[in-house]
């Protein structure tokens, strides 16, 4: 939070009163508003759809699962695959996400990253499941996002959204943590969730 603009006791959330207009925020307004230092860049939020969406503090385990999964799939990873963790994916003009994981292929490049070049996503909960199985999958399914994985980090439970459309994924299913699982695009990334290491 910065102090400069905002005073110390002044909550940073508010909750409009049904049906009142918001303002809708532009993704160039927000950068433009973190290089003037009116926002951090070390503020964890989400601007969807031209709202700016406070997101959870991560736990210890979500940490811990998100640490290994890298480690596991930077190991594995064909030639031409690559992965950024919590990259700012811009979706349109008014909406970026912040993916735990987030794969791509290389000859598209990180830079020109967006929907169509995304191969897969991941993103991984402890307190906001419901938010992301519900509707964080809906708004990446309507993006196109190909396959995405949400994945429980007290469980280790991982839910695999695959067949994007306008109303939600067609298939969803759910893999336990002793189950090995892979994404369509590359099954070397295969992956027991329960036989991580989490140090």
């Amino acid at each position: 939070m910065n102090s400069h603009f905002r005073p110390l006791d002044l909550p940073m959330t508010t909750q409009a009163a049904e049906g009142l207009p918001r303002r809708r925020w532009s993704l160039a307004e927000i950068e433009a508003m973190v290089e003037a230092g009116v926002l951090l860049e070390d503020e964890r939020f989400e601007l969807i759809g031209g709202e700016v969406v406070p997101m959870s503090p991560k736990g210890n385990r979500h940490e811990l699962l998100k640490a290994a999964l890298i480690r596991h799939w930077v190991k594995r990873a064909p030639d031409g695959i690559l992965l950024v963790p919590e990259t700012t994916f811009r979706i349109n003009s008014d909406t970026f996400h912040e993916p735990d994981i987030l794969f791509y292929l290389e000859s598209d490049g990180l830079v020109k990253l967006k929907p169509a070049t995304a191969q897969f996503v991941v993103e991984i909960a402890d307190t906001s499941l419901a938010f992301d199985l519900n509707r964080k999958a809906r708004l990446y399914a309507s993006y196109g996002i190909r396959e995405l994985w949400v994945i429980d980090a007290v469980s280790l439970r991982t839910h695999i959204h695959r067949n994007p459309g306008g109303e939600g994924y067609a298939s969803i299913e759910t893999a336990g943590p002793d189950l090995e699982i892979a994404p369509l695009f590359a099954s070397e990334l295969a992956v027991v969730m329960g036989q991580l290491k989490l140090v």
